[in-house]
């Protein structure tokens, strides 16, 4: 079985755990104390990680979109159409907009995943272009290419999310609850399904499990969850566009996902954590910004190629043979 995530294996001592959980705890409480500009790059790295997790859910079961960010529109603007046509508060419009985009997903995954590799990719990747291109033909409904503005803040219970301190603290919570989520399935026997038909879809199907079925409840699931990402970057933002959901978006996705570890339920939170932050300390080298990014990444790759997340590989395994 593949390694589902940085729990496995032996526990880690004690002190060594407490740790490594106070230094979680003090990274995710610094933004409050901060700047705005390191609140507003910590607010982007929450929504990355949900964003990310979602497509990670889909990698987990041997498949890679390079249309993710269109199910990302489809939250976004879902979310915000039903606000302003339909009148509805922040919550019955999110709610609206994941369930529209697990929709499409659902249309759509019981359609191309029937298709494997580089043909599953070039149709995702096809599949978000249309969608940029209806967004831009759409202007009575979608603003077209000057996309919407104005959008209101997100409100919960009466609390207004109008300040980055705020919203940063929803998108904690959020991005939060989706690594709890993947940390979730990978112990339950669904998780150890995906891992299956990821591995060998042949040998998954001969023991009685569904692999269409199971791909088509991950592809739904990672989908809803990046339209949940969309919904509130809508909101944080203040504003839309189909150029804010093109395919470099979706590289960019992929890319958090591979160098954080797309195998570890760890990963889109490392990547985001990394890569997030990474073009703004570049930002001051402006001629060579691009030529350090590309360096970082191929080095990541070069000596990581499981992610940042295996880091931890060599030390569990010198402690399990210490214990044997």
């Amino acid at each position: 079985m593949t390694e589902l995530s940085l729990e496995s294996g032996l526990p880690r001592p004690a002190p060594l755990r407490w740790l490594l959980w106070a230094m979680l705890a003090a990274a995710a409480a610094a933004p409050w104390f901060a700047g705005p500009f390191v609140q507003h790059l910590a607010v982007l790295t929450c929504l990355n990680v949900l964003i990310v997790n979602g497509l990670a859910l889909i990698a987990r079961c041997g498949q890679l979109s390079l249309g993710h960010a269109a199910f990302v529109a489809i939250g976004a603007y879902g979310s915000v159409l039903a606000g302003r046509y339909l009148g509805w508060s922040f919550l019955p419009a999110a709610l609206a907009g994941v369930a529209l985009t697990a929709l499409v997903a659902l249309a759509l995954g019981a359609v191309i995943l029937r298709l494997k590799g580089v043909y599953f990719v070039l149709v995702t990747f096809a599949f978000g272009e249309l969608l940029r291109l209806i967004l831009l033909d759409g202007s009575s409904w979608s603003g077209g290419a000057n996309g919407i503005a104005g959008i209101e803040p997100a409100a919960l219970a009466g609390l207004v999310f109008d300040s980055r301190g705020r919203f940063y603290g929803l998108a904690l919570c959020a991005a939060l609850g989706s690594v709890a989520l993947l940390s979730a399935l990978a112990r339950r026997p669904f998780g150890h399904a995906i891992d299956a038909v990821a591995d060998n879809p042949a040998l998954a199907e001969s023991t009685g499990l569904s692999v269409r079925r199971i791909q088509l409840c991950a592809f739904i699931a990672g989908c809803a969850l990046a339209a949940a990402g969309g919904v509130l970057l809508a909101r944080y933002v203040g504003y839309v566009s189909p150029e804010s959901f093109n395919a470099s978006i979706s590289i960019g996705f992929i890319i958090m996902l591979v160098i954080g570890g797309r195998r570890s339920v760890w990963g889109g939170l490392i990547g985001a954590m990394v890569l997030t932050p990474l073009p703004e300390l570049f930002r001051g080298a402006v001629q060579t910004q691009h030529i350090f990014y590309g360096a970082a990444l191929i080095l990541i790759l070069r000596f990581l190629p499981a992610g940042l997340a295996s880091l931890p590989g060599p030390w569990q395994a010198r402690r399990r043979k210490e214990s044997q």
